[in-house]
């Protein structure tokens, strides 16, 4: 049972509930391919009814964890971590990037936007989702869009948000993986119409990695 001051230690971002930390390749949008240490934070409430952790979304199955440990862990392997969920900025990410910073590290964040952006980040990943959508502030910071395609309804979403992101933000259109032979030929006919999209796909999955 978590007690009452290690859930003020991560409310003040200084202990996080840790899913899992895992050294692998980047395997979506634009930095694909690149070595990267994964921290994935436990604890969402966006509720995607496709999404492929949902046991990710309970923080309270998921040991609070100080962040120096996590920091320790990240340094030892790459000096590129990428911060995910669940949905990350559900807590303060002040603290965790500040002392990654102190490794001199490059931090890029994975986020639905959802809640207030906290941290410093040199690479923001914004996927914005129906059911819970980001905070206005946080479009004029995203330096990569990212958009999951369910069905085709999902297209006019993704002009609905990249019609708010900054005119360097880059677009990506990437197929759900439940329904990638279905939607693949229709994203890639839209981005050739299109060409101010990108075809994003989960290439960790084709190659079976993490």
């Amino acid at each position: 049972m978590v007690t009452t001051q290690v859930m003020d230690l991560v409310n003040k971002g200084t202990m996080l509930p840790l899913m899992e930390e895992f050294y692998t390749i980047q395997g979506e949008g634009y930095h694909k391919g690149t070595a990267a240490y994964f921290i994935r934070v436990g604890g969402c409430d966006v509720g995607c009814h496709w999404c492929d952790v949902k046991e990710s979304w309970d923080a309270e199955i998921h040991p609070p964890t100080a962040i120096e440990s996590i920091i320790d862990n990240a340094s030892s392997y790459s000096d590129t971590i990428v911060v995910t969920g669940g949905e990350p900025l559900t807590w303060d990410m002040g603290p965790l990037t500040s002392g990654l910073k102190t490794k001199n590290l490059q931090i890029h964040i994975e986020t639905s936007g959802a809640y207030p952006l906290t941290g410093v980040w040199d690479w923001i990943c914004l996927s914005p989702k129906k059911n819970k959508l980001p905070v206005p502030e946080i479009y004029d910071s995203a330096n990569e869009l990212k958009i999951i395609v369910y069905n085709k309804h999902d297209l006019v979403f993704a002009e609905e948000q990249a019609a708010k992101v900054g005119k360097d933000c880059i677009l990506y259109l990437q197929p759900e993986w439940s329904v990638r032979e279905k939607m693949v030929p229709i994203i890639v006919d839209y981005v050739m119409q299109n060409p101010q999209w990108k075809v994003s796909l989960q290439t960790h999955k084709y190659l079976n990695i993490p």
